[in-house]
């Protein structure tokens, strides 16, 4: 069993940065892939980024490429999700994933966190 807590969201203008973080407790955090999607209502959750067990593996929505930056720090048990360039169209409900492999699909996940609301202002 994993637990996932995040944190680090919040009310931002366009054009600004938000570090969402992610804290893990329960099972060996290094076994486990992590990922965060994200979600607006009345849409499918939408994988932003995925990260390896290592971390030597990342990768980015296309949505978000060039904005976003997916790391995590095992010794810290935490995953983080850099949000750089932010716009209104990143509103949405911020969920940390975790997965016995890297995290391509909701089906994937095998715990969720309870979310976090980024929501970014014109």
């Amino acid at each position: 069993q994993v637990q996932l807590v995040e944190s680090g969201g919040g009310l931002v203008q366009s054009g600004g940065s938000l570090r969402l973080s992610c804290a893990a407790s329960g099972r060996a955090f290094t076994t486990y892939a992590m990922g965060w999607f994200r979600q607006v209502p009345g849409k499918e959750r939408e994988l932003v980024a995925s990260i390896s067990q290592s971390g030597g593996y990342t990768a980015i929505a296309d949505s978000v490429k060039g904005r976003f930056t997916i790391s995590r720090d095992n010794a810290k048990r935490t995953v983080y999700l850099q949000m750089n360039s932010l716009k209104p169209e990143d509103t949405a409900i911020y969920y940390c994933a975790a997965s016995s492999a890297v995290v391509t699909a909701q089906y994937e996940v095998a715990y969720w966190g309870q979310g976090t609301q980024v929501t970014v202002s014109s």
